[in-house]
């Protein structure tokens, strides 16, 4: 294997860097200087006071001495921990990169229904976001392009009903299979997969997909087929997708595992552990309410949804308004198309998921117009404080690790090798907050309230949130796959 000399040397410093006497950083005046913080790598597990260094946008120094610097913030009490990566995030514009920011978030990426044209994707963004931004290419947008003249935008939206349940065609399957390769080639991370919205979709054209995904080493997203607890299941649809990804050798990244798994989720939790024991390339992510939301005009909603998930019109409240639902009102809702929120889950099924060590947090959010799910505005400090300090589910660097390191891995390649760490020559992306505090205060009535207790956040060492209050500092740069994966 041929050794780069460059990543070797940085490296080589940044341990040096690391273990070195802190007396070497005396004379040193950096950009930025985080004072007094309890600092937790999730990487090195290191969990105690230091000093961190910023110059260039980029960690120089973790001391135990003090540093000077041309901007210096007293995180005493506070913990510095590196900033939270969302794998899961709709709401890829200013008003959900504000709330997101204030929940702590750096990196938003759209790695479930992403576009068909990564390269205009990415350009419309360009300069113009708070939080580092990236997508995968979307089967559901390459899809709906091949099957019905255009592509779909946003969460689905543009997606031609008729045409996702109608079976493709050999030829559509292998147009569809090229627009995907094309968008791997233009620097998306992943494969985003959302079949059960695209229920026309067969096996053979998803293994397709997959084995484009296998040959670039690139994870596949998937929202499963299947959901409920009635045949076939929650549990079906896992296997499915653990049968594609066994016979393809793709890594496989199941989305939102409770939404779609419900009561059995500490069941297909289970069937992701023996998998992985077995070789799969599997992992997982979940947000930390017990409502999903999606459109109420999409194949979810397809008749036998009220046996399906065991729930009825009232579970159900809509995002725009905040009304639940009668089965006049579904009808005429569907019959227009929109987001709804729907109240399907148990409180311990969440509870085991968040603290499940395969699983990431996400947000799955998007607000529109300041309406949408809470999960949007409020998912990491719902788990610092309400999992972590008041119910004891996980620890707190646990926590840290699935906000942050472990979804690096998840994605993989180089794409976010420096990020998601608190470490010298790493990305100065920070999230600094008070654990006495911090908690969410978005619901589902007024949906964009941002959380409490996140002090501090840095995007390539420029400050988006200071002392509490967004900066409007337009930091965010790609996030986009270039070469092999690691």
């Amino acid at each position: 294997m041929r050794l780069d000399r460059r990543r070797f040397l940085a490296a080589g410093a940044g341990v040096l860097a690391m273990a070195a006497d802190d007396s070497v950083f005396r004379w040193q005046r950096f950009d930025v200087v985080v004072a007094n913080g309890r600092v937790i790598d999730p990487e090195t597990r290191l969990d105690a006071v230091r000093h961190v260094g910023i110059t260039g946008g980029r960690i120089t120094a973790v001391s135990r001495a003090p540093l000077r610097g041309a901007q210096v913030v007293d995180a005493g009490g506070l913990v510095v921990a590196p900033g939270f990566i969302d794998c899961h995030a709709h709401g890829q514009d200013l008003e959900n990169n504000r709330v997101q920011a204030l929940d702590g978030v750096t990196t938003t990426l759209e790695l479930e229904t992403g576009p068909v044209d990564v390269e205009a994707w990415y350009a419309e963004r360009a300069g113009a976001r708070l939080l580092n931004y990236g997508c995968s290419v979307g089967h559901i947008a390459a899809r709906n392009e091949v099957m019905a003249g255009r592509s779909t935008t946003g969460f689905n939206g543009g997606l031609d009903q008729p045409a996702a349940r109608r079976a493709a065609t050999p030829e559509q399957i292998e147009a569809i299979a090229e627009l995907v390769d094309r968008g791997l080639r233009h620097g998306a991370l992943s494969v985003g997969f959302g079949i059960q919205y695209v229920p026309g979709s067969s096996r053979t054209e998803l293994m397709t997909m997959f084995r484009v995904a296998a040959k670039h080493d690139v994870m596949c997203g998937l929202h499963q087929r299947y959901g409920g607890v009635l045949e076939p299941d929650g549990l079906a649809g896992i296997q499915e997708l653990l049968a594609m990804a066994l016979v393809t050798g793709a890594r496989l990244h199941v989305e939102h595992i409770t939404s779609n798994t419900g009561p059995l989720v500490r069941q297909a939790l289970d069937m992701l552990e023996a998998a992985r024991a077995r070789g799969v390339r599997v992992t997982t992510d979940t947000h930390p309410y017990t409502a999903a939301m999606t459109g109420i005009e999409s194949a979810v909603f397809d008749e036998g949804w009220r046996d399906r998930f065991r729930i009825d019109y009232g579970d159900l409240q809509w995002a725009a308004t905040g009304e639940r639902l009668t089965a006049e009102s579904f009808a005429r809702y569907r019959a227009q198309g929109g987001a709804v929120v729907i109240h399907l889950m148990r409180p311990e099924d969440v509870a085991a998921a968040v603290a499940h060590p395969l699983a990431a947090i996400i947000s799955d959010g998007e607000l529109t117009g300041g309406r949408g799910h809470p999960r949007s505005a409020g998912s990491f400090s719902r788990v610092l404080g309400r999992f972590v300090r008041d119910e004891k589910v996980l620890t707190l660097p646990e926590a840290i690790r699935k906000m942050t390191w472990y979804p690096t891995l998840i994605v993989g390649g180089r794409a976010l090798a420096a990020k998601g760490r608190v470490q010298v020559g790493k990305d100065a992306d920070l999230t600094i907050f008070d654990p006495a505090r911090v908690i969410d205060r978005a619901t589902y009535e007024a949906p964009a309230q941002p959380s409490e207790g996140i002090r501090h956040v840095l995007v390539g060492g420029r400050f988006v949130v200071r002392d509490g209050t967004l900066q409007d500092e337009l930091a965010g740069r790609p996030v986009r796959r270039a070469g092999p994966a690691l």
